[in-house]
């Protein structure tokens, strides 16, 4: 990841989905109390437990942030994605019976849509606290891009060669491509229930005082 640029997302970067949910906060000055690469440090047990069960992680810290934000609210709030990526044909956020079946519809949306579902998370966050992007982020978001097309590229290459070689290269490729995948995802999540933390630490000598 560190041999991508720090340099802030150029207007053509933020045209995809994935970049595009980000876009929005770039020149925010706030950030993250904890960027990704520290978060195994300062968050060591989330980040492996959310690496090694990363979709029943998804589930818990979706419901953390989305009561965080409104107290109480249960799954009131909850819709795919958060509303943050679009979606295509007949399925769109908000309208996929996500009122009636919140559970359900966030167990198939971490199943089968797992990194949309880590990185809304983070947005809910991001967005209430007006959190930018830091340079790990920005970083992030070139690295998954340029792997996302060289493994796609590399498996296309493969499935059109008969040599053993391509195959065995693009099953290597594909590997590196989950692990990093999965280690950022879990660096996402314990950066977000890090915040979290943080914020209602802060927040709780003020509700008492207003309380009294």
């Amino acid at each position: 990841m560190f041999c991508f640029s720090k340099d802030k997302l150029t207007q053509d970067e933020v045209k995809g989905k994935y970049a595009g949910a980000f876009g929005p906060y770039a020149e925010n000055e706030n950030k993250f109390d904890i960027s990704l690469c520290q978060a195994p440090c300062r968050e060591p047990l989330c980040c492996v437990a959310s690496s090694l069960c990363l979709c029943p992680a998804a589930i818990y810290m979706r419901h953390k942030a989305l009561n965080h934000v409104n107290p109480g609210s249960g799954w009131g709030d909850y819709k795919c994605c958060q509303g943050y990526f679009g979606g295509c044909c007949c399925l769109h956020p908000g309208e996929m019976g996500e009122s009636t079946c919140p559970v359900p519809c966030m167990c198939l949306e971490s199943f089968c849509c797992i990194g949309p579902a880590v990185s809304a998370t983070s947005n809910v966050i991001r967005e209430r606290y007006h959190l930018g992007l830091d340079e790990d982020d920005v970083r992030l978001i070139r690295c998954s891009n340029c792997l996302f097309y060289f493994s796609f590229i590399v498996t296309c290459i493969a499935m059109c060669t008969e040599c053993e070689g391509d195959d065995y290269f693009a099953s290597i490729v594909n590997c590196i491509s989950d692990g990093v995948f999965l280690s950022v995802a879990g660096c996402m999540t314990a950066q977000v229930n890090h915040e979290i933390g943080l914020r209602d630490n802060v927040a709780s000598p003020e509700r008492q005082a207003m309380s009294r």
